[in-house]
């Protein structure tokens, strides 16, 4: 099986996450221009700039030394860590797009959308940093914590020189060092096809969910558009306000990224259950409105049609990298380009989570990772990096999980794993009952990614150390396991014995 994780393309992918790889990108040669060169690392200089503080009062944010720009997951983590070493109060500020304070963006495809009688999430529950098992950042938070939070008002100019920040609202902010944490837009479908029709929805942060929530509560029968993360999580939830539900995507089986054709006939059997309808190997031409002006129908290429009252459109994400171009882009995964510290090729400018472009170092090879965990960790390493002497390469491994159907009367709750890489042969153990596992292994037998459903803590916990040592397994024993557990065990006995890279 070829490695999809990471030759996904921006524009056209179907999940809500993407990887990807490459070997050239945009350096700046000055300010003003931009030129393609072959994979040039970003400048290693100075770690930030010393900021110089002008008597003038011309700067609209108090806080100056540090400044984050997105009000994300990153954010979030990006702040925390600034607290934990002290360098916060009166010299951190935070630049958002949003109305409120970092969240755990996750929930907004899975509890977000719950009915109002299966307890859906709602804020303040999962701010920034309970996924990780941190504390509750709420607004109150950040003041106490003395950092500056600029809400709503998104940057949309970049001065490198002068190193400024604009505002759409005009405020021209100061910045002694600076963290672009801008992360992703959902790729849209264009105006000309009914794109922008009242009734269609991109989830990409809060507001987006309300809008989506209260279409559910009125709707009757919906379509979602893309078979990956996004389509699987909202369809799985959109199943529990009991509404008629199709899941429309080109491929021929759900989140061909990653589920093998035999995992993700296991999933869609699991949705039919409950009550899913499925379209497969399907294009949309366009939609269309009703007689009020909303979405009414879903029209496809082959020239059938399907009624919805409500679309949701999951076809993947974009990085945002306006107005930070001149940092360097890369031309082939995408996003701003950083070395293994998250450095641009300015001193003193930093990309991290979503929009960042860096080495992968356990693949030897560059990519641009859309997943909380990335955006969490990436956020850490880059602040430690700022703050101290730290020096330490981002040494990260790829790790993707979901969890549906995880509302009140639910009769199947779906909790997945993988970490690593999917490449090389695939061997499935276990018939989903509730447990399913798949192991990718090289030519060489070495094990480079694996995938787990419904496993216990300590199974889960395995996987990361499995996938990073990338152990030789006996193929033939690991295809005659009688069970999930059997099967880990025998990949346990192979770390034992030493077969590691």
């Amino acid at each position: 099986m070829s490695s999809v994780l990471w030759r996904m393309a921006t524009f056209l992918s179907p999940s809500s996450w993407a990887v990807r790889q490459g070997n050239s990108f945009l350096c700046p040669s000055n300010p003003s221009s931009l030129k393609r060169i072959p994979r040039c690392p970003p400048s290693i200089g100075t770690f930030r700039r010393s900021l110089v503080v002008a008597a003038s009062s011309s700067f609209a944010n108090q806080n100056r030394e540090f400044v984050i720009v997105g009000g994300g997951n990153a954010a979030g983590y990006a702040a925390r860590t600034f607290v934990e070493h002290g360098m916060a109060d009166g010299r951190l500020c935070i630049v958002s797009k949003e109305a409120v304070a970092p969240y755990e963006r996750p929930a907004l495809t899975k509890a977000y959308l719950f009915p109002p009688d299966k307890k859906p999430a709602r804020l303040p529950g999962f701010h920034t940093c309970v996924g990780s098992g941190g504390e509750r950042q709420t607004p109150e938070w950040y003041k106490e914590h003395g950092i500056e939070v600029l809400y709503q008002d998104p940057v949309v100019d970049f001065d490198v020189q002068k190193q400024t920040l604009t505002t759409s609202s005009g405020k021209l902010l100061k910045y002694g060092s600076l963290i672009i944490s801008t992360g992703c837009a959902a790729v849209r479908f264009p105006e000309k096809i009914g794109g922008d029709l009242p009734g269609v929805h991109y989830v990409r942060d809060v507001a987006d969910a309300d809008s989506l929530v209260s279409s559910l509560e009125r709707a009757k029968k919906v379509a979602i558009i893309g078979g990956g993360y996004i389509g699987m999580e909202v369809a799985a939830a959109a199943a529990g306000w009991n509404l008629d539900t199709t899941l429309i995507f080109p491929e021929e089986h759900i989140m061909p990224r990653l589920f093998t054709p035999s995992l993700a006939r296991r999933y869609e059997e699991l949705y039919q259950k409950n009550g899913i309808w499925f379209a497969k190997g399907i294009l949309i031409d366009k939609l269309e409105a009703g007689p009020d002006g909303r979405v009414a129908t879903v029209v496809l290429k082959n020239g059938s049609t399907i009624e919805a009252d409500t679309v949701i459109v999951g076809i993947g994400a974009k990085p945002v990298v306006s107005p930070f171009e001149v940092v360097g882009l890369n031309t082939d995964v995408g996003g701003i380009q950083v070395d293994s510290l998250f450095r641009t090729s300015v001193p003193g400018v930093f990309a991290v989570g979503d929009v960042a472009a860096f080495p992968l170092k356990i693949y030897d090879r560059m990519a641009r990772v859309e997943h909380v965990d990335h955006a969490r960790k990436s956020a850490q390493h880059c602040v430690r990096t700022l703050l101290t002497a730290h020096t330490q390469p981002y040494d990260y491994l790829p790790y993707f999980y979901s969890r549906v159907f995880e509302y009140e009367g639910s009769a199947r709750k779906v909790w997945w794993q993988f970490y690593g890489d999917n490449v090389g042969d695939t061997i499935e153990v276990g018939n989903f009952d509730p447990k399913i596992a798949n192991f990718w292994l090289d030519p060489d037998s070495r094990l480079k990614g694996m995938f787990l459903e419904s496993g216990s803590p300590e199974e889960f916990a395995l996987l990361p150390q499995l996938a990073k040592s990338q152990p030789v397994i006996d193929k033939a024993k690991l295809r005659s396991a009688s069970s999930v557990e059997d099967a880990l065990e025998i990949a346990r006995s192979s770390l034992q014995i030493g077969g590691t890279v």
